[in-house]
């Protein structure tokens, strides 16, 4: 059976978007992002949950997002889920995380209020919701955003 590993969120960022980088050159961009879901209770009143939600972007398409993106602001993004799990060093105990590597991002808004395209005004690609490629710029990179081949757990500085 086919599998299919899709993600599209839509939120706040909880942090300030954190770029480090690998021996190799590769840039890690990590970030919280807080999704609301707003329900009627069994009361009828409404209420709102929040998902804490920690994304991964790789390569110049982090470093784009880490420019134009602060704590606070809405992002839309698209990706797929990935699970670390790894052995505790100190208790020795199996661990594990899922989060969402980023695969592409779109502007959701900006100063002023009028959307941002910034395919037209910075030579980016364009194309996704609004028109607006959300690559600030930057080319769009094969592999779609997902960590190379050759990036190590160990490499990775933090």
């Amino acid at each position: 059976m086919a599998s299919y590993n899709k993600v599209i969120l839509m939120g706040n960022l909880t942090r300030k978007p954190e770029v480090r980088y690998t021996q190799g050159g590769t840039a890690i961009c990590k970030f919280g992002l807080a999704v609301n879901r707003r329900f009627k209770d069994q009361t009828g009143e409404w209420k709102e949950e929040a998902t804490f939600v920690d994304v991964t972007f790789f390569g110049k398409r982090g470093e784009a997002f880490a420019k134009y993106h602060d704590k606070g602001k809405t992002a839309f993004i698209e990706g797929s889920l990935r699970l670390d799990q790894w052995d505790d060093k100190q208790s020795g105990e199996k661990r594990s995380k899922l989060y969402v590597v980023g695969d592409d991002w779109q502007f959701v808004g900006a100063a002023g209020g009028a959307p941002r395209d910034m395919g037209a005004e910075e030579g980016g690609a364009s194309g996704g919701p609004g028109g607006s490629g959300g690559y600030g710029g930057y080319a769009r990179e094969s592999g779609g955003g997902n960590a190379p081949e050759s990036l190590d757990a160990d490499e990775a500085p933090f």
